[in-house]
């Protein structure tokens, strides 16, 4: 633990840097200091909180920039907790609270505003869960031949879409289809509803077969994109704008666009007990995202749905302003969950 002194000089270079980009030495530091302080008692701060590994000096006559393990004490320590303003909240809440109801597109809300409002890269996915079945199927007739095919499953996770009808969706075509579904479809694990499936209810169907293949096509396209665990990012080329990075942002948006490292990640994270974590720099269990600072949460909502949200910017992210940002974005996530009836725990 350090001084008050030594933390006060830690924190002044590390707020310097992230603001600036550039070192500060003793002389400079000497006017920011609300008392009076001498440079030669600075430099002797200064060299122990490098030999502490807290400061790095990158040039001989250089001043000093915070190491990785700074921005870990700075964030626990040092930095000063803040609250968002009434009206920061309220626009956050806006904006979240029009899909509410929905898990996947409540995410990708809060996915966007967290890259807007934080200038990093920011995501979330969901964990694939085996046990998920059809909890309902409806369709309703759009008129011009077509139909939306909306599909619910147990685990709160909505997927629609558009299909062309091949005959009029009368009373006795949907009597057919909502039977069908009931004796096949609902309660079934999501993973299992496929072509095979569909081609052993032939039998059911009769001559109705062929009108609705096209709608049973659809079926299974939005199980099975339901049934798999999906990744989705958010502003990425945002990275390209925090210097910090520099030649590391090729590696991370490679990452970001491959995925599998960061699916392996989350999912992993996932499995723990932690339900938020900020890692970084070499915290960062990917490697390469040691050049980052990364924040993460989990939500488990519905019993056996999870989900994560997070972003991921340079390690020169302003924390004092985003990481309050990040918090309430989360919380209220997590609210809106339990308030739509999908239970966070």
């Amino acid at each position: 633990m350090l001084g008050e002194r030594r933390a006060a000089i830690l924190g002044l270079i590390t707020d310097y840097y992230i603001k600036t980009g550039e070192p500060l030495g003793s002389k400079n530091l000497c006017q920011m200091l609300p008392y009076s302080i001498s440079s030669a008692t600075i430099r002797n701060e200064m060299a122990y909180l490098t030999a502490v590994g807290l400061l790095e000096q990158r040039h001989t006559s250089g001043g000093r920039v915070p190491t990785k393990s700074a921005y870990r004490y700075y964030v626990d320590t040092i930095m000063p907790r803040t609250e968002l303003s009434p009206f920061e909240k309220q626009q956050i809440n806006e904006v979240l609270s029009v899909n509410a109801s929905d898990p996947e597109r409540l995410l990708a809300d809060a996915a966007g505003l967290l890259s807007e409002l934080t200038g990093c890269a920011a995501f979330y996915s969901t964990v694939k869960d085996p046990l998920d079945c059809v909890q309902g199927v409806q369709l309703i007739p759009a008129g011009d031949g077509k139909a939306m095919l909306v599909m619910l499953s147990v685990g709160g996770k909505i997927k629609s879409s558009v299909c062309r009808l091949t005959c009029k969706p009368d009373k006795e075509f949907l009597t057919v289809f909502y039977g069908l579904m009931q004796k096949i479809i609902i309660g079934v694990p999501l993973g299992d509803i496929n072509l095979s499936l569909i081609q052993s209810a032939a039998p059911l169907l009769g001559e109705r077969v062929f009108d609705m293949l096209p709608i049973l096509s659809s079926l299974c396209s939005l199980c099975k994109e339901a049934a798999d665990g999906s990744l989705v990012i958010n502003g990425e080329t945002k990275l390209l704008s925090q210097s910090e990075l520099g030649n590391n942002a090729y590696s991370i948006l490679v990452l970001l666009a491959k995925k599998k490292k960061l699916e392996g990640l989350l999912n992993e994270f996932a499995k723990t007990n932690m339900k938020t974590a900020l890692f970084i720099g070499d915290e960062n269990p990917v490697y390469e995202l040691k050049c980052t600072a990364t924040a993460i949460a989990k939500f488990n909502y519905n019993r056996v749905q999870t989900a994560t949200l997070g972003i991921i910017g340079s390690l020169r992210i302003d924390y004092k302003t985003i990481l309050p940002r990040v918090d309430y974005i989360m919380k209220t996530v997590s609210d809106l969950l339990t308030e739509g009836g999908f239970k966070y725990e």
